[in-house]
């Protein structure tokens, strides 16, 4: 008699414990549904990404005169190179968003791609608004002198 007692009161306890295994299981689903929709992975790194975009970045296109001082280490010390030059491409978008800048240097030309938001651009400036009619200026490679000028356009 004691023995069933025991053997009842176990199964009492068995099935308490696994009502509450249950809701505890239940719980962690919904908490790691909840932690998905807000921490995947795709998200964190459209969050992080969100946070590392540059705020103040002029509205450029393909043919303007752009500054765009670039960062320089040298040892310790750190400066901040100008570089000129006309805006052949654009390419991507978000954080991976780069322009190519072609500049004549010693007679020379001489083509940079710079990543917009990096940390390395330390200023971004439009000196001049160019009137184009391609997305692509690479024909401005083959062109010396004053054929590379781009005509000024005044309404942007």
């Amino acid at each position: 008699m004691v023995k069933e007692k025991q053997e009842k009161e176990s199964e009492i306890i068995n099935e308490t414990g696994i009502a509450t295994d249950l809701s505890l299981e239940n719980k962690e689903k919904e908490l790691i549904t909840k932690t998905n929709t807000t921490l995947s992975s795709s998200n964190l790194i459209k969050e992080f990404e969100r946070e590392q975009l540059k705020k103040q970045l002029p509205e450029i296109y393909v043919g303007d005169t752009v500054k765009v001082g670039v960062k320089i280490t040298e040892g310790n010390k750190e400066r901040v190179q100008p570089y000129e030059g006309v805006v052949i491409a654009k390419r991507h978008g978000g954080l991976n968003q780069t322009i190519t800048v072609r500049r004549i240097f010693q007679g020379i030309g001489v083509e940079r791609v710079f990543m917009l938001h990096s940390p390395q651009v330390a200023s971004l400036k439009v000196e001049r608004r160019g009137k184009v009619r391609r997305a692509k200026l690479f024909y401005l490679r083959d062109r010396v002198g004053k054929a590379t000028r781009v005509k000024q356009r005044f309404d942007r």
